[in-house]
């Protein structure tokens, strides 16, 4: 089993090494490591190359894409149709994964035959304290329990879907409409990735809070969940907005 890693960033020379080595010192090494930039303006691109010396040793493929994008899921997308692995990982600039990630889902897409997994995640505050947040798949879907820093897809899968490019929440909406489609989907109870909170999907000005709802109250009305799914969005928005 092959496994890509991709990586989406824009101006991200204080955190891109950090997400790199995390990428580099896996238990078991990705066939190849994408990182899509989005023509920075800071020292982003050479840090990364800075780091090709290393990749060949692991004997990882470094593809480093520098060039104009629509945003942060048009990068996502740019990333996956380079891909060759037969699954995939997604980790942002921000966030890095533990060491075992790789080995740990590639294991659980051979014993399960998932189509799509996640696992437990870290969640690290702005004042240095972090909690974990579980990953679980039960009859009613809430995003709660999903990580997306932690999934990993199947080439299968994205071959048929890919980010819809519309907004911040297109991540949720991808999970949502793979899961609607009756892919087998995995919970690991693990952690695998650390996701740093303050960064793009996090920094919420009170004025966004209510769109932020009325996108997520949408992605589930849209999959086929009921009204009362409203709920769940004020108060995972609300709870968001209070911890960033």
């Amino acid at each position: 089993m092959l496994t890509s890693i991709i990586t989406v960033c824009f101006n991200s020379e204080k955190t891109i090494l950090r997400t790199m080595e995390s990428v580099l010192y896996q238990t078991r090494p990705p066939y190849e490591y994408i990182i899509v930039d989005g023509l920075s303006t800071d020292g982003t691109v050479a840090k990364a190359e800075s780091m090709r010396g290393a990749f060949e040793e692991k004997n990882i493929a470094l593809c480093i894409i520098s060039e104009k994008d629509e945003g942060i899921y048009d990068a996502m997308n740019k990333g996956i149709e380079k891909a060759k692995g037969d699954i995939i990982g997604i980790i942002n600039s921000d966030d890095f994964y533990e060491s075992e990630a790789v080995e740990v889902m590639e294991e659980t897409f051979k014993d399960t035959g998932c189509d799509l997994a996640f696992a437990d995640i870290r969640m690290i505050m702005t004042n240095g304290r972090s909690f974990i947040k579980r990953a679980r798949v039960r009859k009613y879907l809430t995003s709660r329990d999903w990580n997306h820093p932690t999934q990993f897809v199947s080439r299968k899968v994205y071959e048929k879907y890919r980010y819809k490019c519309r907004d911040i929440s297109d991540d949720m909406e991808l999970y949502f409409r793979v899961r609607k489609a009756g892919y087998r989907i995995v919970a690991v109870n693990k952690v695998l990735a650390d996701f740093t909170m303050g960064g793009v999907s996090n920094r919420i000005p009170l004025k966004e809070v209510i769109p932020r709802i009325k996108r997520r109250y949408r992605i589930y009305r849209e999959n086929g969940y009921s009204r009362f799914y409203i709920f769940e969005c004020v108060a995972f928005e609300v709870i968001k907005f209070i911890l960033a």
